[in-house]
């Protein structure tokens, strides 16, 4: 087990600035088969903090064009990380195996660290990423409270696989939570390459 120090910082108004750069470099390589690039993750939530690493999705029509995407993605220096072709499941499902398959890929050894998801529009695992951000954002009583269960986690685990064991069925309890909102407010994602 890789020991590393997690460290959960302050937000930084400068990450959604860092974000729009990535995506424009990923826009540029990835004209067709991406049909959205999104700040997801902590760090695209005003006011979280986070580990200072940028979350990236890109979302594609198609698990067809996973190949391609990867090779574009290579010549940008990107790294798919081969061990890493699914999100967990949560308890609520969807089941289907599909729903949550994706590419993840590490950033260039000189680019800031990131962690790019590919997943397939209309997916699980897309729809996951965007509502969690979405609701998060207008919710800061949630945000604030994440927060704190990051830093806790941080704390006590210095292991990158225990510290998403015990975040990921913590997201899935706002996730819950979020599914009834979206299905109150009809929530439909917000802009791309946000």
């Amino acid at each position: 087990m890789k020991q590393i120090v997690i460290e959960i910082v302050a937000y930084k108004p400068s990450w959604a600035d860092e974000f729009a750069t990535l995506a424009k470099a990923i826009r540029e390589k990835l004209p067709e088969p991406a049909w959205r690039i999104d700040h997801i993750g902590s760090t695209a939530i005003i006011g979280l903090a986070a580990k200072d690493r940028i979350d990236i999705q890109v979302s594609l029509g198609s698990a067809e064009d996973f190949e391609e995407v990867g090779r574009r993605l290579s010549s940008l220096g990107y790294q798919e990380a081969l061990e890493n072709r699914s999100d967990h499941i949560p308890p609520f499902g969807p089941f289907e195996i599909e729903e949550w398959e994706k590419r993840y890929f590490r950033p260039p050894a000189d680019q800031r660290p990131t962690n790019l998801h590919v997943r397939v529009l209309g997916r699980a695992n897309q729809r996951y990423a965007l509502l969690f951000r979405d609701y998060v954002r207008r919710h800061p009583q949630v945000a604030a409270i994440y927060a704190q269960l990051k830093r806790r986690i941080a704390e006590y685990h210095t292991d990158t696989s225990s510290y998403c064991d015990i975040k990921d069925p913590s997201c899935d309890l706002i996730l819950h939570s979020a599914n009834i909102w979206a299905r109150e407010t009809k929530w439909k994602p917000g802009l791309s390459d946000q």
